[in-house]
């Protein structure tokens, strides 16, 4: 994982876009390319992989330089998350259950 978030910041280093990317225009970018990701689906279920794994490429990048943007620990964050999911969501109520945590 650090070595892709190296080549992600590298890049933008390169372009000199850090000046661009601040929190609230790095939030718009992660919710702009997740609606052009969920465009792919929009009308039927047939897509094109390559062009999901693009789109998908592009939220994962964005929110990549979120993290970096707010110095926040992507596994570190990401695990805090499923501890609270896990105390929300917990098997013996959620397995095989599509239902929102208050509705158990």
């Amino acid at each position: 994982m650090e070595e892709l978030r190296s080549e992600i910041i590298k890049f933008q280093k390169e372009r000199d876009w850090k000046q661009f990317h601040t929190p609230e225009n790095l939030a718009k970018s992660i919710s702009i390319e997740a609606a052009e990701l969920l465009e792919h689906f929009q009308w039927n279920k047939e897509y094109d992989v390559s062009e999901v794994a693009d789109e998908l490429a592009d939220v994962l990048n964005y929110c990549i330089l979120m993290a970096d943007a707010l110095d926040l620990d992507i596994k570190e964050i990401v695990l805090n998350k499923m501890k609270k999911n896990a105390i929300k969501y917990p098997v013996s109520k959620s397995r095989g259950r599509s239902k929102k945590y208050t509705e158990f």
